[in-house]
């Protein structure tokens, strides 16, 4: 009986003092760490110098606009991006996410307009500094923040660290990106006169979710 005792008490505090191992994204992984595989320098013209530090891609600053266009095949509906970022120095956006939407795209816009506007771009000729994508949040330099965006069908998701701030109903919308964001297409990471680092970058295939199954 004591011997049982015994082992129970070991049982309990190792289930106890077991520590779980944070969650890793699933998906397919756009960014080994490394380096630039499967990737291209966006042509904006006046971009900034682009490195890997310490796992991360690091953009410097652009005049305007430092990016990455990635070459290999996505989604071009029903899928979710997840990805971290950091503004390390900048007044303007540190994310910009160009995505395809079907047979046109998109763009998230984290920290425009003098960094604390941000939305999807573009909806009926209105940009993510004026539609009803359109919130404000204030990003603190040197901070990672987990970014997930929702591409479906039917509606658009924004979450930034686990909560959703963007919930849009795509109804008869004409979706398009504006001009000065063509060379991140049809899939791309860019920043505005801002130097930026992202790091864990995945894409996987989602369901088209209503609110309701949420």
């Amino acid at each position: 009986m004591k011997y049982f005792i015994t082992l129970l008490s070991v049982l309990f505090l190792a289930s106890c003092c077991s520590v779980k191992p944070p969650d890793k994204p699933v998906g397919q992984a756009l960014f080994n760490g490394k380096d630039l595989t499967g990737w291209k320098v966006s042509n904006f013209g006046g971009e900034g110098e682009i490195s890997i530090k310490d796992g991360s891609v690091f953009f410097d600053y652009g005049n305007p606009m430092t990016g990455l266009t990635y070459t290999g095949k996505t989604p071009k509906v029903n899928f979710e991006v997840e990805l971290e970022a950091m503004k390390v120095d900048g007044n303007d956006f540190f994310v910009g996410l160009t995505v395809p939407y079907n047979d046109t795209h998109m763009s998230l816009i984290l920290g425009g307009w003098g960094g604390v506007t941000c939305g999807v771009s573009s909806f009926d000729y209105a940009d993510a500094s004026e539609n009803d994508t359109t919130f404000v949040k204030l990003f603190h330099k040197k901070r990672w923040y987990k970014v997930k965006f929702q591409v479906m069908q039917s509606r658009v998701r924004v979450f930034i660290d686990g909560k959703m701030l963007v919930d849009k109903e795509i109804d008869g919308n004409k979706v398009h990106t504006r001009p000065e964001i063509d060379p991140s297409k049809p899939f791309g990471i860019a920043a505005f006169e801002t130097q930026t680092m992202y790091k864990n970058i995945y894409i996987r295939k989602i369901k088209d979710i209503p609110w309701d199954e949420l």
